[in-house]
């Protein structure tokens, strides 16, 4: 079989419980993950790369660009078929996508993790991380970009979503549906994802993109916070298709004429945003200076490839629309 490599993050998938406390800690490494596969079978030839181990909600930006260049580094291998990178479920969207965006290659990136740590008895990171192996060496796999894969199913990067805080069938790709199962062992592909995107990274510090929610009776002091502190870009968590109420409105409008990218998208799961109406605060009026709308993106996956458009100069109205409607 041919080669995979797994880059290990951290995360329930690798937490056990500390007796002593009685709370689980991020304590495996990728070694420990492997040698848990035995009761599926062989696993194949993995090459094993311990890049961080921490709870995901304490992965970082700094974390994000490590990880790339190692992930990056893997693909260009000619002996290496594919990336499996085990992550915590929290933030693991995020990071798939930061990758999906990022590494330009063929070869599957598989992201996957478990609800459930390696105390308790149904476990379900072993048969999560075996699914991901399978899926690195399967030839329908390649072009796919990356991939988040949790109990036996396949999901877009751009598209996953965690949807539930505890059970196993957590990541689910909305109105799109998913990519393909594994049943048996046997990895079936049924659509392909039309929608990819690569920014280059300039090789510097990610600039800080700063989400700030709408919400009945909010005022505009959140957003301009978020600018007296440095923010380079702002994502808007509108209402409905990307509307805010006329306070928040009139600091998006303080940010456009700073020249601050603004990017609109909704709390609202289906649907994404659009132009319309024509009150003061509806997405109409905020792209009539020179907001953006997010689509089908989710707020957190609009600020990652906002940050990935400021970062590599592509930040100005027009280059920004190209890139949130491809």
């Amino acid at each position: 079989m041919q080669k995979c490599a797994l880059v290990t993050t951290g995360g329930t998938i690798v937490s056990r419980v500390d007796p002593a406390t009685g709370l689980a800690m991020p304590v495996l490494s990728g070694q420990d993950l492997i040698a848990s596969l035995k009761p599926y079978g062989d696993a194949g030839p993995v090459e094993i790369h311990d890049v961080v181990r921490v709870a995901s909600p304490q992965i970082g930006l700094d974390d994000w660009l490590t990880l790339h260049q190692r992930v990056q580094e893997l693909v260009r291998r000619e002996d290496i078929a594919g990336v499996v990178v085990t992550h915590g479920t929290s933030t693991l969207e995020e990071t798939a996508w930061f990758l999906d965006l990022t590494v330009d290659t063929p070869k599957p990136i598989v992201v996957t993790g478990a609800q459930r740590n390696a105390s308790e008895p149904d476990f379900d990171g072993p048969r999560n991380l075996y699914n991901a192996l399978l899926i690195c060496r399967c030839e329908q796999a390649r072009g796919q970009g990356v991939m988040v894969a949790l109990n036996d199913h396949i999901n877009a990067a751009r598209e996953a979503t965690k949807s539930h805080t505890l059970d196993v069938e957590t990541f689910q790709s909305g109105e799109w549906g998913f990519l393909g199962a594994i049943v048996r062992q046997k990895v079936t592909f049924h659509r392909r994802s039309c929608r990819r995107l690569h920014v280059l990274l300039q090789g510097k510090a990610l600039p800080r993109v700063d989400i700030v929610p709408m919400y009945v009776g909010v005022s505009g002091a959140g957003l301009r916070a978020a600018l007296q502190d440095g923010a380079a870009g702002i994502v808007v968590q509108a209402v409905a298709s990307g509307h805010v109420n006329e306070a928040l409105y009139e600091a998006v409008i303080e940010a456009r004429q700073r020249d601050i990218p603004v990017v609109l998208s909704t709390r609202i799961p289906r649907g994404g945003t659009r132009a319309g109406y024509g009150f003061a605060g509806s997405s109409q009026r905020m792209l009539d200076h020179g907001a953006v709308l997010a689509g089908d993106l989710s707020p957190w996956k609009a600020r990652i490839l906002l940050m990935l458009a400021i970062q590599a100069g592509r930040a100005d109205t027009a280059q920004l629309r190209q890139l949130f409607e491809t």
